[in-house]
């Protein structure tokens, strides 16, 4: 069966970093209904449509297109006094941008008494290269079209 609309797709991801060490391995299968229902970036689902299980693509992307550009609003500095106990450079934690967002903050240095934040996603800014490999493909079943995720192994359980 090939990918298209309402398909329900298990595929494993590599994805490198700009030095080819790998930022996720590919071991986990992941499972998403294709067809423009958000499981996955767009521009992956365009790639992998009319695919079939046991095929591969390469996929280069630019930073908008995936983890988004680095936004310097979003890097901020706190007293070392409102963080948290405990907590180390390459953590995260739960905040609050400059318009009030909840939003997830890596901890990128923390000197003296001050803890520098960043609220980007930590691949922000870099053009990821996936190396897709199509598992399996499936019709997607009326309950996991009504729910627009793929229910199961490598999917959403209720």
């Amino acid at each position: 069966m090939k990918i298209e609309k309402n398909t329900a797709v298990t595929v494993r991801f590599k994805l490198p970093d700009l030095k080819g060490k790998l930022l996720k391995d590919g071991n986990k299968p992941v499972a998403s209904l294709r067809g423009g229902y958000g499981n996955v970036l767009p521009e992956i689902e365009e790639a992998l449509e009319g695919q079939s299980a046991g095929d591969q693509v390469k996929l280069d992307l630019q930073p908008q297109e995936a983890f988004g550009v680095c936004d310097e609003n979003l890097v901020q500095t706190v007293s070392h006094s409102q963080f948290p106990p405990g907590a180390k450079v390459g953590g995260q934690l739960q905040g609050r941008d400059g318009e009030g967002q909840v939003r997830a903050f890596t901890v990128k240095k923390i000197k003296g008494r001050e803890v520098f934040l960043d609220g980007n996603h930590p691949l922000a800014g870099t053009p990821p290269r996936f190396a897709v490999t199509v598992i399996s493909v499936h019709a997607a079943s009326e309950e996991e079209i009504a729910h627009g995720h793929v229910h199961g192994d490598g999917g959403h359980y209720h």
